[in-house]
């Protein structure tokens, strides 16, 4: 149904791009290869509406939840690494693929197929997820999972009064930690291993401080053993609200910023965990005069943070543009995180991941040099100029000659694939 352009009208329409580019000092070429060779990492939980490997039917508790019923959702790891192959097929660029600790695999192991509590995971749980990163040469990166659990169901779990509660939790984040060095080892490469709890107060607290205190003291305990950051990087993420914890939230920015600053670790800035006004692109020039790197989680919110499919919006341009704006790509690691089950799932990984990779490559086919130029010299009017008329150039004929040469589907022909992948595989899980 849908058309696959024809290579060599791409090839065109390219030279024709690459020329007017290279009037404003840009070259094409080295862009495209640059822009491809940033890894992105896309999440596993949009395969399988963020449900894990542990019995659960559906996702419950932690003030996040997947809506919708579209057929097909992947029901076990060999169904989510075929689902993530397959998108990986039509996705250029390098990648990544991030796992929460619930995608653990513990069936035929020395538990002997009993339930293997969070806090007791280990490497061997993911043996398979490693044995599939280094076969694939798709790096993995990690999260602890503090939500869907019966340890969660206050709605505090590193920063409970309880202490039985908070050092099942301190504990499981430790044994995240380690899983996630084991991935770094296995794949040459850092693990980034991210911790978010969803801890927060539906109705107005009296006592704010405790909770952030217990927090910190948690968060001391689980990253007081120190691992090579050859092998993992990690950070930290802050949420202004979720449901259930409208009225306050215990891992507020100020508190993680903070926290990252003093120990020195990174911090996430997930797009969809602001207020709806508020972008993070403003956020990045100012945490990185205080933290050694950011991890930026791209999500869209609507109205709330709602986890929608990332597209190619303002928001995310305008952060792309920053951060190739102020030279810290080296700084950054970039991941997905959003989850609609209302759609074709692998639909919604290739429409995110391909968003994604189109905001970087725009990013940095701007001429940034002749902006700076024109703002040190004053002519403010010449640079509000060059930046509207950036906005124009045929940047889409950058793009397809990236996906022209990553041998994956150029313009809308990827739905063709996906649909045929539907009807074959997806349909038979019904």
């Amino acid at each position: 149904m849908y058309t696959y352009q024809n290579p060599e009208t791409i090839e065109k329409t390219y030279s024709l791009a690459k020329g007017l580019y290279a009037a404003y000092g840009i070259n094409t070429d080295k862009v495209i290869r640059f822009a491809a060779d940033i890894p992105v990492s896309i999440h596993c939980w949009q395969g399988d509406d963020v449900t894990g490997f542990e019995g659960a039917s559906e996702l419950s508790g932690g003030g996040i939840i997947a809506t919708g019923n579209y057929p097909g959702r992947a029901r076990n790891g060999d169904e989510l690494r075929a689902d993530a192959e397959f998108a990986f097929s039509l996705i250029p660029g390098k990648k990544r693929f991030n796992l929460h600790s619930m995608y653990a695999e513990t069936t035929g192991l020395r538990s002997s197929g009993k339930k293997v509590p969070r806090d007791e995971l280990d490497p061997e749980h993911f043996k398979n997820w490693m044995a599939w990163s280094k076969k694939k040469k798709i790096p993995l990166d990690f999260n602890p999972s503090l939500f869907a659990h019966p340890m969660a169901d206050s709605g505090f779990t590193l920063s409970s009064a309880n202490p039985k509660i908070r050092d099942f939790w301190i504990r499981h984040c430790k044994a995240s930690r380690n899983i996630a060095a084991a991935f770094g080892a296995n794949q040459g490469s850092p693990s980034v291993v991210n911790t978010w709890i969803p801890d927060g107060s539906k109705d107005l607290p009296a006592d704010r401080l405790s909770p952030r205190l217990r927090l910190r003291d948690s968060l001391d305990a689980i990253f007081d053993v120190k691992l090579d950051a050859k092998i993992i990087t990690d950070a930290v993420e802050s949420k202004l609200f979720g449901i259930g914890s409208e009225s306050y939230v215990v891992g507020s920015h100020e508190f993680y910023l903070g926290y990252a600053a003093s120990k020195q670790i990174r911090l996430c800035l997930d797009t969809g965990h602001f207020h709806p006004t508020e972008t993070i692109a403003d956020k990045i020039s100012s945490t990185l005069l205080f933290v050694p790197g950011l991890l930026i989680h791209f999500s869209r919110g609507v109205r709330w943070d709602s986890d929608h499919v990332v597209t190619y919006s303002d928001d995310l341009r305008d952060v792309c543009r920053e951060i190739v704006r102020q030279k810290c790509l080296d700084r950054i690691d970039f991941a997905l995180d959003f989850f609609d089950a209302s759609i074709n799932r692998i639909a919604a990984w290739v429409i995110g991941s391909r968003s994604m990779r189109k905001g970087l490559l725009e990013a940095m086919l701007e001429p940034v040099k002749l902006l700076t130029d024109a703002e040190k010299a004053g002519r403010n009017h010449e640079r509000l100029a060059l930046m509207e008329e950036f906005k124009t150039l045929p940047f889409n004929a950058v793009w397809d000659k990236l996906c022209l040469e990553a041998n994956v589907p150029v313009g809308t022909g990827w739905l063709d694939n996906v649909a045929e992948y539907e009807k074959r595989v997806l349909c038979n899980r019904i």
